[in-house]
Order: C-alpha cells, then sequence, then structure tokens
C-alpha cells in the first residue's frame, strides 16, 4: 500500500515536473526555426502513434467517438497548444499562473455540466482568483486589468479549455482513461494542424539536424509518459493532494525560468499568484465536497 502511494506521488511530481520544464525545449525549437504550432504537433504526434501502439484495444472506440469524446479532444488540443504558445511567446510564470485561473472557471462548468453547487467555498474560490488575475494584470495606467498581448491570452485561454476537458473527463465516465488519453493526444495533433495555415502551413525541413529530430521524439515520448504518471497519481491520490502535489510545478517553473531564461516575478504577480494558488488549493477541497 505504501509503495502504491509513493509511486502515485512519484507519477504526480514527474508531471509536475515536465509541465514546468516543458516550455524551455520548444522555446530551443523555436530558435532552430520551428514554430511553437510546428513543434507541437509534430511531438503530439510521436505520443499519438506511441499511445495508438500501447492502446490499440482502445482503437475501435475512438473510431466510434461520441460527441463527448469530440469535445474532449477539440478542448484538450486547443488547451495543450495554447499552453505552449503562450509560454513560448510570453512570460513563463504570467502565462502559467493565467493558466491556474482554472478553478474559477470549473466553479461554472461543473454546474452548468455536471449540476454541481459550489456554495460559499465556490464564491470564496471565484473571489481569489478574481482578486489574483487582478494584481497580476494590473499596470499603471490601465483601466481594466486585462491580459496583454497574444501569449497571455493563450495562457488565460488554456486555462479556461483546461477546466471545461477535465469537467468533460469527468462527465465521460463511460469511456476509459486510455481512451481518453488517445482522444487528448489526437486533439492536440488535429487543432495544432488547423492553426497552420495561419503560420505560414507545415514546416518540413529538407535536412532537419539529428539533434532537432531527437528533440521532437523525446519531447513526444515524455508528454506521453508523464500523461500516464499523472493520471496514474490521480487514481490513487486525493484530490486535495494531488492538487498541492501539482502546484510544484510552479516552483520548477519560476526556478527554470529564472536560471534558462532571466525571468523574475514582480511584487503584483508575487501577491496575485499566491492568491491564485490559495483559490487552487481550495479547489481541490471543493472536489472532495462533491464526491462526497
Amino acid at each position: 500500500m505504501k509503495n502504491s502511494k509513493a509511486s502515485a506521488i512519484a507519477g504526480l511530481l514527474t508531471g509536475a515536473l515536465v509541465w514546468g520544464l516543458i516550455w524551455y525545449p520548444y522555446r530551443v525549437l523555436e530558435a532552430r526555426g520551428i514554430s511553437a504550432t510546428n513543434a507541437t504537433l509534430a511531438s503530439y504526434a510521436v505520443a499519438l502513434v506511441l499511445s495508438l501502439v500501447l492502446f490499440r484495444r482502445e482503437l475501435p472506440g475512438l473510431l466510434r467517438a461520441d460527441v463527448l469524446l469530440v469535445a474532449i479532444a477539440v478542448t484538450s488540443g486547443w488547451t495543450n497548444l495554447a499552453y505552449v504558445l503562450g509560454m513560448v511567446h510570453g512570460e513563463v510564470m504570467q502565462v502559467l499562473l493565467l493558466f491556474y485561473l482554472a478553478p474559477l472557471w470549473t466553479v461554472f462548468f461543473a454546474r452548468a455540466l455536471l449540476g454541481e453547487r459550489a456554495g460559499a467555498l465556490g464564491l470564496l474560490i471565484v473571489a481569489l482568483s478574481l482578486c489574483g488575475a487582478g494584481l497580476m494584470l494590473w499596470r499603471p495606467g490601465l483601466r481594466l486589468p486585462l491580459p496583454d498581448g497574444a501569449a497571455e491570452w493563450f495562457g488565460l485561454t488554456a486555462g479556461v479549455t483546461f477546466a471545461l476537458a477535465n469537467v468533460l473527463i469527468r462527465k465521460a465516465h463511460a469511456h476509459s482513461i486510455r481512451l481518453k488519453a488517445v482522444a487528448v493526444f489526437t486533439g492536440v495533433v488535429l487543432v495544432a494542424g488547423a492553426m497552420l495555415p495561419f503560420e505560414g502551413g507545415l514546416e518540413v525541413p529538407s535536412a532537419p539536424a539529428a539533434g532537432t529530430l531527437v528533440l521532437l521524439l523525446g519531447i513526444g515520448v515524455v508528454l506521453l509518459v508523464a500523461n500516464l504518471a499523472v493520471q496514474h497519481g490521480l487514481t490513487r491520490v486525493s484530490s486535495n493532494q494531488a492538487i498541492v502535489i501539482l502546484l510544484s510545478e510552479l516552483i520548477v517553473a519560476a526556478a527554470s525560468a529564472y536560471l534558462l531564461a532571466g525571468e523574475s516575478m514582480h511584487w503584483n504577480q508575487w501577491i496575485g499568484g499566491t492568491l491564485i494558488v490559495a483559490a487552487t488549493l481550495l479547489s481541490g477541497r471543493l472536489g472532495e465536497n462533491a464526491s462526497s
């Protein structure tokens, strides 16, 4: 039992480590002339192919996809693509904290799609999230605290679709976790492919460097492993504990952004981020209350 819980915690920490660092290899690829959208398409295509090989028994279910599974694919597709675009083109922590407004959106989606009433705790989560976002987005001379630039909008919308995807995944209890994982990878490939015409089309280097190919393949393998590791952890650890562990992603991202990109946070980001983290921690308790 102890070994099972230890492996679950290790799985969640693995996911947090991967998502706190994944921005860097995508920036490396961008510097080598491969756009974030093309890199996302290629790396998730690797993860998709590997998942189809590993979970080939789930393929018939994917071919008979219902509206709910398609919705999971589309929302997850935008979540992962927008996350990468935001992290590559914006400030890592600013984008990540905007992404972590997901509990705010979850309150509304869970009420609309699952009939879950948030109550006073839900209202507190909404208030903390909005105050945190307002502080983070505040700038001198700005009338309304809104995202500044495409990267911040990518981070914000990624959090919205992440919240919606999670609620849809909970609603799609008739589908296996493996099938939903394959749907996620499929959705990212399709959404990234649909975005390519807006970036000039698919980039296929005539003779890509071996290191670039290895990096793309490596990212794909890491994404698959991280996805499976997090799913393993979520099935064996309470939601409240899982959220605390996954929040270590913020620590990894802050350290890596400072060491690898020379980015640091301002006072309003620290305070706003603290409020958003508090809302995220409370959302774990909200999930437990809903399931009890």
